[in-house]
């Protein structure tokens, strides 16, 4: 199983059921990966076509197969409703590197078609992260602490790459 990054783009959605029968429902999207769970923003008056444009990231570190994504509409004054979900083989992605926002079909609980949601994928093997490559999600172009942890320049701690467990160069020569 690869380990890695999963970077993953929560486009929108559409056709989904309005089950608030008062105003446009209020969406928001619980996505899990194994033990990891990440909720995205109400989308508040916006119904059953909602949009996002949110990026969330998961560390893939074990036998990771799937992303499941659970659509829940907001209530103030009673628990939140089940909209549907949507489940995202992650096999395409190991071997693809990365997938452009596609649709996946949501369903109900008695598997259902109630609409799609659109998501896109890009999944960063960990030797690339270490390697010290560049490039639209190289680690130079991330901004410092995006995926906990700091790959700067040495100093942006405070300190020197040996004030965290590196070194810089070794003065060692063989004669």
């Amino acid at each position: 199983m690869p380990l890695g990054t999963l970077e993953v783009l929560l486009v929108d959605a559409k056709g989904l059921d309005n089950n608030d029968f008062l105003a446009d429902m209020d969406p928001y999207v619980l996505l899990t990966l194994r033990t990891q769970e990440k909720k995205s923003n109400v989308v508040s008056g916006q119904g059953s076509a909602p949009e996002w444009n949110e990026t969330f990231v998961f560390t893939v570190s074990d036998d990771v197969s799937e992303l499941h994504l659970k659509i829940m509409e907001k209530d103030n004054f009673s628990a939140d409703d089940f909209v549907g979900e949507a489940t995202i083989s992650l096999e395409p992605i190991f071997t693809e590197g990365s997938i452009p926002p596609t649709a996946y079909n949501v369903v109900n609980q008695d598997k259902e078609y109630r609409g799609e949601i659109k998501v896109g994928l890009r999944f960063t093997p960990e030797r690339e992260q270490n390697d010290g490559a560049s490039g639209e999600y190289g680690r130079n172009d991330r901004p410092s602490g995006e995926y906990g942890r700091n790959d700067g320049p040495s100093g942006e701690y405070g300190g020197s790459e040996e004030g965290y467990g590196g070194w810089k160069q070794s003065s060692y020569t063989e004669e």
